[in-house]
Formats: structure tokens, sequence, C-alpha cells
């Protein structure tokens, strides 16, 4: 399901790249997503769900329904008359927020800010509804019912999608119908899961609960989770902001390319880490250690099984990627080259960026908060350094390399933290392990390296020339990556947690 949203999620930026390329215009757009996207990562998806989920796991295990029922009325409650406040503040903000978030815009580009302040305040919404939903995707996956909240994203890019091709025109810009569409997505992700919660017979009936012990321990490991969990979204918002003070099509470059290293980042590593979150919360409440370091080993392992490949894709597929992919309408030759250069950066840090979706759940499952947000906090100021080091000669690139650098120190941070308390521990068969993945990756490498076109053969190319090229490339590689672990003694048994 994961992988079915994140590919819709491809077709709707190839639509939006097609009617709106790279222009101040989808800057603006960019900036009024990013806002509320950004904060619903960090309070619903992030720092809560790393809360919530732990306790939640805690009371199905030691008490019974109606004790769980009762921390979801009033877990419901608490969170949304926060989401609410924060909302009515965000909206009728709207101007200030895109000034400070966006301060390139407010100073030197009046239209793109006055643009990204509308739509804002339509935009903004979103993160109650979203929130919401992901408290209600939260509930589900700690029963088990993963396939629900990995479907509900499909129903946001089906909302953009449709907005772009059939209400652009209505709207004078034509890219203010984007914002309704968020809107819209956010109202039917919501509603959609509702009557599976009804199904659990823990459907929230929203209760005042900021007594409630059970909403005090959440919101306790909730604020240092606040960095700890979303510190790659931080980094990801501070980009953003640099970005507007560079030339115009910064943003969109950074956000195209950082949406194809989101792919195999959200299928499989937030898919992984969604998996086990639940899984080592019991594990910990029921005292066993040992099962707990086997499944965060497992975890590991399969990040670099699959965030290995991945990376060397991005890196050596940067422009045909994104030329096969949105290399059309308003989408020019110079925006796929330097859209490029970005993911190759991004590239280079996606398999920091899936550890660090592993590892973080170490720590929260066991209900320390405390010890990521000194590892976050650490690598943003690192983040920042390496910021204002390489804006400079790489521009937007060097926002992206910064990025994937402080990642890096992000995840080696959280391992090290792990294997000291204990709670990490390396199991048998690590080294065989690293020398089937160093052969397969060399040889799926040598394959792309030998068989892709030149770039610009690529961007000569029409569209179904493009299309049989990169899957020709694409499934010979991936053939060519599962012979080379065959090969090398990898077998079905061996991935399975």
């Amino acid at each position: 399901m994961t992988m079915i949203s994140r590919v819709l999620g491809l077709i709707r930026d190839v639509v939006v790249a097609g009617y709106f390329g790279a222009s101040g215009a989808s800057d603006a757009f960019f900036v009024a997503f990013k806002i509320p996207n950004f904060l619903r990562r960090l309070f619903a998806e992030g720092a809560f769900a790393q809360a919530f989920v732990p306790v939640l796991s805690e009371y199905r295990s030691q008490r019974d329904l109606t004790a769980v029922q009762f921390l979801v009325n009033r877990t419901a409650g608490s969170l949304g008359s926060v989401l609410l406040l924060v909302t009515l503040v965000g909206s009728l903000g709207s101007p200030l927020l895109a000034m400070l978030f966006a301060p390139g815009f407010y100073m030197s580009d009046s239209e793109s800010f006055g643009l990204a302040a509308d739509m804002l305040r339509i935009t903004f919404p979103y993160l109650m509804l979203i929130s919401l939903t992901a408290f209600c995707g939260a509930i589900l996956n700690s029963y088990e019912r993963f396939a629900v909240p990995a479907f509900t994203p499909v129903l946001l890019n089906v909302c953009l999608i449709g907005s772009a091709v059939y209400l652009s025109p209505l709207f004078d810009p034509p890219i203010m119908a984007l914002a309704w569409g968020v809107l819209m997505a956010g109202t039917v992700q919501l509603l959609f899961q509702l009557p599976f919660l009804a199904r659990l017979r823990l459907l929230p009936v929203p209760q005042a609960g900021w007594k409630d012990e059970g909403v005090r321990r959440i919101l306790k490991l909730m604020l240092p989770a606040l960095f700890g969990v979303s510190v790659a979204q931080i980094n990801l918002l501070l980009d953003t902001v640099l970005a507007s003070f560079l030339q115009t099509g910064s943003v969109s470059w950074l956000y195209y390319s950082d949406r194809l290293a989101e792919l195999p980042l959200g299928v499989f590593g937030i898919a992984i880490a969604t998996v086990i979150l639940p899984s080592l919360s019991r594990k910990h409440a029921e005292k066993s250690g040992e099962e707990f370091a086997k499944m965060l080993d497992w975890a590991v392992r399969m990040v670099l099984l699959i965030g290995i490949p991945s990376a060397v894709a991005l890196i050596l597929l940067a422009e045909p990627l994104l030329t096969t992919l949105f290399h059309y309408g308003e989408m020019t030759g110079r925006d796929v080259s330097m859209a490029a250069m970005s993911l190759r950066a991004y590239g280079l840090g996606l398999l920091a960026f899936m550890l660090i979706k592993v590892l973080a759940p170490g720590y929260f499952s066991r209900q320390d908060t405390k010890t990521p947000v000194k590892i976050a906090v650490k690598a943003m100021v690192v983040n920042m350094v390496f910021n204002l080091i390489l804006i400079f000669p790489l521009a937007h690139a060097g926002l992206a390399l910064a990025t994937a650098l402080s990642a890096f120190m992000n995840a080696g941070w959280l391992l090290h933290g792990l294997i000291k308390q204990g709670v990490f521990k390396w199991q048998t068969g690590w080294l065989r392990w690293s020398m089937q993945l160093l052969f397969a990756n060399a040889l799926m490498a040598a394959v792309i390296l030998l068989f892709a076109p030149a770039a610009t053969d690529w961007l000569s190319a029409g569209l179904w020339q493009r299309v049989e090229w990169m899957f020709l490339l694409v499934a010979g590689a991936v053939l060519v990556y599962c012979v080379s672990l065959i090969l090398s003694g990898v077998r079905i048994r061996h991935l399975r947690g």
C-alpha cells in the first residue's frame, strides 16, 4: 500500500511539473504546502506518533479495551484542541509565517510572497485534518492494521492530480487550485479512516484529558521528541528558507529532487519503521531484550539491502530519472540539470535518512526521548554549519549536500547510543552480509554505467523512448542485483525478521 501511495505521489509530481514547471508560482505553492506538511510530520507522524504508540501498546498489553478507549478519547480531545488553536493562529498569521519560512520572497519577490501567503491561508487547516488522520493511523498501526494508514496518502495524490487537471483552469492564478486540493485531501483522508476505527470499537470520542495519566505520559514523551524524530524535516525546511534567497526555481529544484529521494525512503524506510515501532514497544513492555535486539538488527539489514542500491541508482541516473518523469510542459532542460545536482546530493544521504527512520524507534519504543533530542540538536547545528559553508560554492545543491552529511552524523550517533546502551547487538553474519551487498551493488552499478544513454540523448528522446530506456535499465539493474545476491548465497529465508 505504501508503494501504491508513493508511486501515485510521483505521478502527482509529474502532473504538477507539467502544468506549473519550476516557476515562481510553483515555488510559492511548495512553500505554502511544505509549512503545514512539515508541522504535520513534526507533531503528528513524528513526535506524537513516537510518543503515543508506545503508551497505547502498553495499555493494549496490560489493560482492557475500556482503558484503551478512554486513552484514545482523552488523547483525541487534547490533541484536537491544540490543533484547532494552532490552525486558527496559523491561518490568520499566514503572511507572517510566509515571511518567516521564505524570507527571500518577502525581500525580493513580492508576487511570490503574496501568492504563498494567500495559499498558506487555505492549506494551513490541512495540519489539523492530517494530524488527526495520523492519530487514527497510529491506532490502526498499533493493532496491526497497517494497510489502511499506508493507503490513505493515495487520496491526497488523487485530490491534487484532479485539482491540477480539472480545477486549475477555473482559478486565476491556476496554481490556487492546488491549495484547495490540499484542503480537500485532508478532509477526505480523515473521513476515510473512521469506519476502520469503528470496527475496532476505538472510534475516538474527544474528551477533555489534560489530567489523564496516559495523556500526561504522552505529552512528557512528545515534547523532547519534537526534535528527535523530525530532524530531517527540520533540515529540509531550513533548506527551503535559504533556497528562497537563491535564484528563482531553487525551491522547486529541491522539491523535485527530494521527492525522488522520498520514494525509496517512504516505500521501505518509513514502512519498516512503521511496522517495527509497535512490535518493539510490545517487546520492551514484555521485557524481551534479545528479541528486541534481533528486530533492530533485522531492520538495519533490510535498510542496507534496499537503501544502498537505491542511493546508487539515484546518483547514477539523476538526469535520466528527472527527464523521464518531469521534462514536459513547463519543465525545461535547465530545470532538469539543476534538480539533478541536488538529487545526487540527496542520494548520497539516502541511506542515512533510512537508517534514522529505523534506529529512532529503538529509543522511542523504550520511551526514551531525551537521547534522540540531544542527538537531533547536534545534527541540526552541524547541518546549519554545512549549509553556510556549502551554499556559496554549490547554491541549492550545497543545501541538499549539507542535509545528507548531517543525516549521516545523526544516524551514526543514534547507532552508537543504542550499542552503548546494550540495546542494539550485532547478530551473526554481518561480515558475510556486507560482502554480499558490496558484490551485488558493484555489478549493478557497472550495468547502469555501461548501458545508460547519455544525458543529452534522454533530453532529445520522446516520451515512450524515455520510458522504454528507463524500464530496461531499471529492470536490468534489478535483475543483476537480485541474481548477484543469489549467487553470493542470499536466500529468502535470510530476509525474514
